[in-house]
């Protein structure tokens, strides 16, 4: 996998991914400790400009929920997959990889997996470039695959190819992705992911209609929806819990439930004394086959 991308054109990964490491770069920088997760490389890797903390939508007076969110999620996936490995699950992908940092930032427990990070070519090129720059080796149980999605390409068969086996249990992760989608798209991964060895586990994030969405978190939402829209990649899909938990029984897993943006705040920041909670409006599904 080495020299997969060595000919493809780097091109720099998109707004929503950029945003995601800085808003957990921010949770470590402004946040006081206990730190629900610490990730200071994204930062490093995206390299911004000189400023970038003053941005409106980075500004830490403003953005604190949202920060606490994208942090509870990266860290209940990380928790999931601790969970998972000491079942004995030892291979994990990561659906639409952007700029995640868990192999670099936990490599005792990345060393014992195969993690295959699934994304688009260009910006998985630059990706690799810039870990190259950083001196973060590429090691044998981490396969960047390089997949075009809008090219239809079948990323099972990339998984493959990258040694992917499906005959054994995954941990399989979509965070920030299928409001992108149409619900369509989003009923045949699941159907795909479904047919996967027994004890696979998928957590996949999924976003709230606006009712559903309390009330002082619905501004930086319509916020998101407009930015998403400005950028030329608008949210297409939303779901209600229920809504999310029957496609997923209807996908054909043995076993689902939701995890909401509350339970977060009860299991990552109870007691905390500058009172930083989760913003809602992005829930979790977890499904087991």
């Amino acid at each position: 996998m080495g020299d997969v991308l060595v000919g493809e054109r780097a091109a720099a990964p998109d707004n929503t991914a950029v945003r995601t490491a800085l808003w957990r770069a921010l949770h470590l920088e402004v946040d006081p400790a206990p730190h629900v997760v610490e990730d200071a490389v994204g930062l490093r890797i995206a390299a911004p400009e000189d400023g970038w903390r003053e941005r409106p939508d980075m500004d830490p007076r403003a953005t604190g929920g949202l920060r606490a969110a994208i942090a509870a999620r990266a860290r209940f996936v990380e928790d999931l997959l601790a969970e998972q490995a000491e079942r004995g699950v030892a291979q994990y992908v990561i659906l639409g990889a952007g700029l995640d940092t868990f192999a670099q930032r936990r490599p005792e427990l990345a060393a014992r997996l195969r993690i295959f990070e699934v994304d688009q070519p260009g910006p998985q090129a630059w990706k690799r470039r810039r870990l190259a720059e950083l001196g973060h080796d590429i090691p044998e149980w981490l396969r960047l695959v390089p997949v075009d999605f809008e090219g239809h390409e079948d990323w099972w068969e990339e998984l493959a190819a990258a040694g992917f086996d499906p005959a054994r249990p995954a941990v399989i992760v979509s965070t920030g992705v299928s409001m992108y989608l149409t619900k369509d798209a989003t009923a045949a991964t699941l159907r795909e992911i479904a047919s996967l060895a027994p004890g696979s586990v998928l957590a996949m994030t999924f976003m709230l209609p606006v009712e559903l969405v309390d009330e002082a978190d619905r501004p930086g939402m319509r916020a998101s929806e407009e930015g998403a829209r400005a950028s030329g990649t608008p949210f297409l899909s939303f779901y209600t819990p229920g809504e999310m938990l029957a496609l997923a029984r209807a996908a054909g897993f043995a076993e689902v439930r939701h995890v909401s943006a509350a339970e977060h705040a009860e299991r990552y920041f109870a007691g905390r004394a500058d009172g930083l909670r989760p913003s809602t409006g992005e829930d979790v599904l977890v499904a087991t086959v």
